[in-house]
Order: C-alpha cells, then structure tokens, then sequence
C-alpha cells in the first residue's frame, strides 16, 4: 500500500505529493523540499539530497537509516537518496510533483471519446501515454528516464 502525503517547499509557494511504498518510511524521512525557485543557489549535499529537473529533496538519513531494517534485504545496505527515490520509498506521486493532477485532467479530456469513438479512445490513450512519457523524458524528469529493471 502506498499513501500520499503533501509536502511544502522550503519557500512555501509550492507542494509535492509523495508516495512511500509500504510505508516503510516515515514522511519524516524527508527533511526538506526545494522547489526550482528556492533550490536555486542550494549547497547540494549528495549524501542526503536528490535532483530531479530543479527540485530538491532533502532526506533524513538518519531517519531513513533507522527504518533501514524494515527494508527487504537488497535494500538494506545501499540506503542512499538515490534508493529511497527510485524505488519508490520516498517519492513523488506520479512522475513529477503535480503529475498525479495534471495526468488525471488530461485523461479526462479523451474520456468524452470513450463514448462516441471507443476504437479511437483506445488508440487516442495509447498515443497519448508514449507521448507524455517522451515529452517528461525530454524535459528531464527522473521517473521517466527510469531504466526498465532486468
């Protein structure tokens, strides 16, 4: 199970939604969120901190290293920001922050062919998931340009 919990950005202009797979971790594993705007001129800390096209995730690593025994096994030892985000233990919801909204709206509007054209729809949504996920890989964010794991 995986529950959403909105996080605010240092500046607190803007916020993230973030996931924590099995909530293994607490959201108190994340320390701090730098939006583009208040990440910039950030002292980046690679022991603790992760970039994803402008924003910044801050990590407790103490926190995390702490919940690190609930992790399965192959995980255990490799605790890094890195880990905590790609598989999914403290992440954003979807592939970048607001991606969980902005995918939902633009899903709504192929719905009202659903319903007059529902071979197009079918077409329409396949197209429309390639096209996203290229355009969010060009664009830089993480999650799109995840390696498919062997």
């Amino acid at each position: 199970m995986c529950m959403e919990h909105r996080i605010m950005c240092h500046c607190g202009r803007k916020s993230a939604s973030f996931n924590f797979r099995n909530e293994i971790m607490p959201p108190e594993v994340v320390r701090r969120l730098y939006c583009p705007e208040c990440s910039a001129g950030l002292a980046f800390d690679p022991a603790s901190m992760l970039a994803d096209n402008g924003w910044v995730i801050e990590y407790d690593m103490d926190v995390a290293s702490l919940y690190s025994r609930k992790l399965p096994v192959q995980d255990r030892d490799n605790t890094t920001p890195e880990m905590l985000f790609d598989e999914g233990y403290a992440t954003w919801r979807g592939v970048y922050p607001g991606d969980h909204i902005d995918s939902v709206e633009e899903r709504s509007r192929l719905a009202e062919l659903a319903r007059i054209n529902p071979r197009q729809y079918i077409e329409e949504m396949k197209s429309w998931g390639i096209n996203r996920m290229e355009r969010l890989r060009k664009e830089g964010w993480r999650k799109a340009n995840e390696r498919q794991k062997v």
